[in-house]
């Protein structure tokens, strides 16, 4: 089956070129010139991952990504303007799972998307149905990808979800954010270990009754982070 990618972005000298490279690689390619059109377009449809500029009609890419992750976890690239930190930082704090600097090189996006993909299938081909487990009122379902605080589930992205199994199925061992951004991002990925800071931080954020004196993501300072249940 075709892989499906929706590609938002109002130039549409930008979207036409990467559909066509899409294309021919044997892709599926939707496109939205703004950003309401493409929270519809989400809604309608499931994508293997959205390719997503920050600077839309309407709303924003930084909505449309806030919008989409409070009824899917889809992997979103954002495209960002060339060496805007901030860009990049919002769009994971949004719950972008990666992104990439304009002007862009078509083979890297090609590459991002063709990685993301074979994450989100090597986790597909993994799934054990029997991996469900409770750690006081912490509980994952890591065939639905589900987890829940106090019976209520929590909206975790895909790239939260990834790392908070990694932690928990390997509870007590201490991960450096190198380590972290390796084994959930990929050794392909080029971000930076603030990607790993972000993410945790709203994870915490989201399983934590006390974010400030976590009781499951712990951090061993000047090391990294470990899960204690």
């Amino acid at each position: 089956m075709s892989k499906k990618v929706l590609v938002v972005d109002d130039e549409k000298l930008i979207v036409k070129g990467i559909r066509f490279s899409l294309e021919q690689d044997g892709m599926e390619v939707d496109c939205a010139y703004d950003g309401e059109e493409a929270i519809t377009m989400a809604k309608h449809k499931e994508y293997d991952v959205i390719l997503l500029d920050v600077m839309l009609p309407k709303l924003t890419g930084f909505e449309v990504c806030q919008q989409i992750r409070e009824f899917s976890d889809m992997p979103i690239i954002m495209l960002t303007a060339k060496g805007d930190d901030m860009d990049k930082i919002l769009g994971l704090e949004y719950g972008a799972d990666d992104y990439i600097t304009k002007p862009f090189n078509i083979l890297e996006v090609k590459a991002r998307i063709k990685a993301i993909m074979r994450r989100s299938s090597k986790k597909e081909a993994n799934h054990e149905s029997e991996k469900i487990a409770t750690f006081g009122e912490l509980k994952i379902d890591c065939e639905s990808r589900r987890v829940y605080i106090h019976s209520k589930e929590v909206n975790l992205t895909a790239k939260e979800f990834d790392l908070l199994e990694l932690l928990i199925f390997n509870p007590n061992k201490v991960y450096s954010r190198e380590n972290l951004l390796n084994t959930v991002w990929g050794y392909d990925y080029p971000g930076d270990a603030r990607t790993v800071d972000v993410h945790i931080r709203r994870l915490r954020e989201k399983i934590e009754d006390n974010p400030s004196e976590p009781k499951y993501i712990h951090t061993k300072w000047g090391v990294g982070y470990f899960f204690q249940g």
